[in-house]
């Protein structure tokens, strides 16, 4: 146990320059603080003490400005950045060495409309390893956002994401890949600032010079065989 949050504590130094030492972190973050009040209601949700559970997460809203249901399912070193504003629902699930930032929703589509039927149900993303998720980003739905894959900020995802992707816009769209796991950078950005689109457009711009090329040519030899 003690071995685990020394290991979070260092993930967090990792991955946040602003970062100086174990005892900051440990007093300072929100991100440790939020956590530790997680894994304390995860333990009364098992054991079906919801009110106690719920509780224990409200009181831990209240000081540091993150609420996560205690059903959720969380892994190791999972890091919130700032932390500020982040909501994460019931039936998400996160895999390890997730970075989010301020401001990010892992929620539900519609929540409101037809409550009842959505009860018991997953209806929260589920995000694997090594994930990035910039500042404001909304995930939504039972969705899965794959492995080390890139969200950029203030984007919305209703839609799967593959693997080793970033994705941003609204709605957000794909714009680079990568066989390889990248290096931790901050704030869901790639090394690849390549769209895909402006890729496409580009090369039908050059096909459409090289055609519009031909046909003047065409053009000029058909003058001069009728001239001759």
């Amino acid at each position: 146990m003690f071995k685990k949050i020394i290991n979070q504590i260092d993930s967090i130094i990792e991955r946040d320059p602003a970062a100086e030492s174990r005892i900051g972190v440990v007093f300072l973050y929100p991100t440790f603080h939020v956590m530790f009040f997680y894994k304390i209601a995860s333990i009364f949700w098992r054991y079906n003490l919801k009110f106690i559970s719920r509780m224990i997460m409200y009181f831990a809203r209240m000081i540091t400005g993150i609420e996560i249901h205690p059903a959720a399912k969380i892994g190791n070193n999972f890091f919130m950045d700032h932390g500020l504003g982040i909501v994460i629902g019931e039936t998400a699930e996160i895999g390890e060495n997730v970075t989010i930032y301020q401001g990010v929703t892992l929620g539900g589509i519609m929540p409101s409309i037809e409550s009842n039927s959505q009860r018991n149900q997953k209806r929260h993303p589920t995000i694997g390893n090594n994930v990035i998720i910039g500042s404001g980003a909304q995930i939504l739905g039972a969705i899965k956002i794959g492995d080390n894959a890139r969200i950029g900020a203030n984007s919305v995802v209703s839609r799967n994401v593959k693997p080793n992707v970033t994705v941003a816009g609204v709605p957000a769209r794909e714009f680079a890949g990568s066989s390889k796991k990248e290096k931790f950078k901050a704030y869901g950005i790639s090394a690849s600032d390549t769209d895909p689109r402006e890729k496409t457009l580009v090369t039908l711009l050059n096909k459409v010079e090289k055609l519009e090329i031909k046909i003047k040519e065409l053009e000029n030899d058909k003058i001069k065989k009728n001239k001759k």
